[in-house]
């Protein structure tokens, strides 16, 4: 379909790549519809969307040094390092009140130089890919989209496990445990939160929660193989299910490996993740003991290793859907972004989740037969080369993904975004005109 008058719909993604490259897909398949999509982007981001040819609108480092947001993340990624190796509902205190402290700081950071980019820009509509409400955002005059890119639990419901805590679904009284000490321990947080709402002309939220759903539209990565069944079905007029959300991304060439056979692997566990150099040294000492060829993400870091093994392929970048679409095999750390691609491509995960949604996504492959989940701190040679090889022999499995990948084909995610989008985008000088009727 296409617009005769091009509306400007705004993406303002967080600071990291999975909701970066995220909202690059829906992008690109709103500009082929003849839309203008534009970047607002936090420090540190600058160059990622104009790669792929958006323009962008760059907000300042929230304390206005010359510190990225990216640089300041990996530094606190950097120092939370050993609280991954605890279980999600102990690293409630230790991980997320802290980074849920971090996350509040940017967004009373972003909220002027925000709400100066959108008066000047004057969007028709703002698609916001993140995990906190910025009132610049709600007060633009014009509709604004919500990306559920992490799992489908950072919506509440009763039959639902909580956000974060990587339970089963049927863990009743975990649950109760995990959402006393989430709430309790995120509340100096969520009360700062809530005055800078206030501040700002917003209402309060619902304790333990930092972001409400749009009252236009709300775009759930979450296909479904994995859908979870709800106490409280949503509205299906403002709540999209999207087949994943999978961008295209250019061909990628295998690198020669000494002996040219074996399953395909591919080990990433994003960007924060590759600063995890002593897990991944571990794993590169059992890939080389298994015929196989792995390819191995490991972000700015490649010069730390010295002894890699001859079936072993590290890079600091790869264009992951291309890659992916050709692997046996994709381990990961439970990004929805990685999950979603794998799933896409029909290619078994194995998750070894550090953090976030990635317990949630974990679970969630053990308990819908779409991979497995591993302890990041606790496996051992024996368990890890065991998982790899079930999964790689699981014949089952492999029909269920391939016939997912089907059905996901037949449905795009970024092009049922990109219409229920531009259905809203109501052209700024039209939207004037109707309010002086």
């Amino acid at each position: 379909m296409k617009v005769d008058t091009p509306p400007t719909i705004a993406f303002f993604p967080e600071a990291s790549f999975g909701a970066a490259l995220n909202c690059v897909g829906i992008a690109r398949a709103l500009r082929d519809r003849g839309a203008r999509p534009v970047f607002i982007c936090h420090a540190g981001f600058t160059g990622i969307f104009a790669d792929y040819g958006f323009q962008e609108y760059h907000l300042p480092a929230a304390d206005g040094s010359n510190d990225s947001t990216e640089d300041y993340w990996q530094s606190f990624i950097r120092r939370h390092l050993p609280h991954f190796n605890l279980a999600p509902i102990d690293q409630i205190e230790t991980y997320v009140a802290p980074t849920w402290e971090a996350i509040v700081d940017t967004a009373v950071h972003a909220e002027a130089p925000l709400k100066a980019m959108l008066r000047s820009l004057g969007p028709d509509a703002i698609v916001l890919d993140n995990v906190v409400m910025f009132p610049a955002v709600a007060q633009a005059g014009c509709p604004w989209i919500r990306v559920i890119s992490c799992a489908e639990t950072e919506l509440p419901d009763a039959d639902v496990p909580p956000y974060l805590s990587g339970l089963a679904a049927d863990d009743r009284a975990g649950r109760i445990d995990f959402l006393n000490r989430y709430t309790r321990a995120v509340a100096p947080a969520h009360a700062r939160y809530n005055a800078f709402r206030r501040n700002h002309g917003l209402g309060p939220l619902e304790k333990g929660l930092f972001l409400e759903p749009s009252p236009h539209l709300n775009l759930m990565l979450t296909p479904t193989i994995v859908k979870r069944p709800r106490a409280q079905p949503l509205d299906p007029a403002r709540f999209t299910y999207l087949e994943g959300c999978v961008r295209r991304e250019g061909p990628f060439d295998l690198p020669d490996f000494p002996q040219n056979t074996g399953p395909l692997i591919y080990v990433s566990f994003g960007s924060l993740g590759a600063m995890d150099l002593a897990l991944i040294e571990r794993m590169l000492a059992v890939f080389a003991k298994i015929p196989g060829r792995f390819i191995v993400n490991v972000g700015g870091f490649q010069d730390a290793y010295r002894a890699v093994p001859d079936n072993v392929h590290l890079g600091e970048w790869f264009p992951q859907p291309s890659v992916v679409a050709m692997a046996d095999l994709f381990i990961h750390h439970g990004g929805n972004n990685s999950y979603c691609e794998a799933l896409w491509h029909g290619v078994p995960s194995l998750i070894m989740p550090y953090c976030w949604d990635g317990h949630d996504n974990a679970i969630r492959a053990e308990e819908t037969g779409t991979g497995r989940a591993l302890a990041r701190a606790s496996w051992t040679e024996e368990s890890l080369t065991g998982a790899i090889n079930d999964l790689l022999n699981d014949s089952d499995m492999k029909e269920r993904l391939a016939m997912n990948a089907r059905d996901m084909a037949r449905r795009p995610g970024v092009d049922e975004a990109a219409d229920r989008i531009l259905a809203l985008a109501v052209p700024s000088a039209k939207r004037e005109k109707e309010t002086t009727l």
